[in-house]
């Protein structure tokens, strides 16, 4: 059993619709970094890589956003 699809000539209707998207630059949050060598406890690292690992995630991303976050919960 097929459905046919009867079309009619009837006027369709159609507005233009502006462009209320932010551009590609503005959805990327890129903040200035700065590189520095930081030595951590063996167990410390090892915790970071297993979560980041179980997490499927970088983990200089994750102690960079724990310290991000640190600091922000300074700030008063």
């Amino acid at each position: 059993m097929k459905n046919r699809i009867k079309y009619s000539n009837e006027p369709i209707e159609a507005r233009v619709v502006s462009d209320f998207l932010p551009s590609p630059e503005n959805l990327v949050l890129k903040e200035k970094k700065t590189r520095v060598t930081l030595t951590l406890t063996e167990k410390s690292l090892d915790f970071f890589k297993d979560a980041a690992k179980k997490h499927k995630a970088s983990y200089q991303a994750m102690i960079r956003r724990l310290i991000d976050f640190y600091v922000a919960n300074q700030r008063v």
